[in-house]
């Protein structure tokens, strides 16, 4: 199945979304690839692991294959992309989850932020095991004293993350309703630091110029993500901009619009450094706006009829269509578990060159990862 989807996909490309051979060869060679692996090293870390967490743990593994390219280094998945991948469908999924007091929450995220400032604490269950063992991943590569700036970075993105605690209902959510202003300094604060971790984890010592582009990079794609999760955000009292306005019964029109023209505002950003191909510029330029695109078809409700007309004109799909592909692929019983299935099961998935002890060495099974944090104490 993996061969057949990976040879049909080149025609596809081509035909459905214009890309040219070297752009299709990115997501097939290198995007793809190092997605499958990912998956594969995620399974071995923690079995229990849901899909959807895995392909959160893909996803950035994918930003991070596109920022080495832009900073100039090979894609490949090293140590501590492959730790940075995997702690945030632990600690931030965990901070999202209904029914876990604020308290609770903060006090998981004070215990992180010890961890991540280098102090040896004991593990109190799987969860903090885990997030214990991939620091420390990314402490092997990095070691604290050579490369203060990034453990500076991870620090950023977590305080980012405790103050996205207040979005949710009972810290100001939507029966308290935050200043905007507020929600967009938070959301940019949350998305700019996640991506300029994957970059100085790619490329430790970066330019003026590099940290800008990467901050904007994270904001365009937390933004985007915002737009995606409307209807879940709504249900379970999120605050982001998006819902603030949905609440109020306002269009998301103008938002759109604004979203469309700082992603134009990003490329251009992007296109002033050195390093990339035009290919790989050309191909995240199409997916930031695919992805757009892909949250408003879903939001389409959200929208004013007037708006989504002229808008899917700049659509190569009928939003109609889209959605009925996304209700297709969802769900346990759809065709993407059974790709996704087919795609972990296929092949060697071995680590990329130079790396394979390594990770023979580091990549844990829970059980493993819990013994491994008693000689933490």
């Amino acid at each position: 199945m993996q061969e057949r989807i990976v040879a049909i996909f080149p025609g596809f490309a081509a035909t459905a979304l214009g890309l040219e051979g070297e752009a299709t060869e990115l997501l097939t060679d290198s995007f793809l690839p190092m997605g499958t692996r990912l998956a594969r090293w995620a399974r071995a870390f923690d079995p229990a692991l849901s899909m959807a967490d895995t392909i959160q743990g893909c996803r950035n593994a994918w930003t991070c294959g596109g920022m080495q390219a832009l900073l100039g280094e090979p894609m490949e998945l090293t140590p501590s992309t492959l730790a940075y991948s995997l702690l945030y469908p632990y600690s931030d999924n965990y901070l999202d989850q209904r029914g876990l007091c604020r308290e609770d929450k903060l006090r998981f995220s004070e215990r992180f932020r010890l961890r991540l400032c280098g102090q040896r604490i004991h593990a109190e269950n799987q969860r903090e095991a885990a997030i214990w063992a991939l620091v420390q991943l990314i402490e092997e590569q990095y070691p604290r004293g050579t490369y203060p700036q990034v453990f500076d970075c991870l620090l950023a993105i977590h305080r980012a993350q405790q103050d996205s605690i207040a979005q949710l209902r009972g810290s100001g959510g939507i029966g308290q309703p935050l200043d905007p202003a507020e929600v967009l300094r938070i959301t940019c604060a949350k998305g700019g630091t996640s991506v300029l971790a994957n970059a100085v984890l790619a490329q430790p010592w970066l330019t003026a110029e590099e940290v800008g582009f990467s901050f904007d990079w994270g904001v365009l794609l937390q933004l985007g993500d915002d737009l995606q999760d409307v209807h879940e955000d709504l249900d379970r009292g999120s605050v982001t901009l998006f819902t603030l306005a949905a609440a109020r019964g306002v269009a998301l029109d103008g938002l759109v619009l604004q979203l469309l023209h700082f992603s134009q505002v990003v490329a251009d950003r992007m296109d002033r450094l050195p390093h990339g191909t035009a290919s790989l510029k050309h191909l995240l330029r199409m997916s930031w706006r695919s992805l757009i695109l892909m949250a408003v078809a879903n939001a389409h409700r959200f929208c004013s009829a007037a708006f989504l007309a002229e808008l899917e004109t700049c659509s190569g799909f009928r939003f109609d269509f889209l959605r009925a592909r996304n209700q297709k692929l969802d769900g346990p019983e759809s065709l993407f578990p059974r790709i996704f299935e087919a795609f972990l099961e296929a092949g060697d998935g071995g680590a990329p060159q130079g790396r394979e002890s390594v990770v023979a060495r580091d990549v844990r099974t829970i059980g493993e990862v819990g013994a491994l944090n008693n000689s933490f104490v």
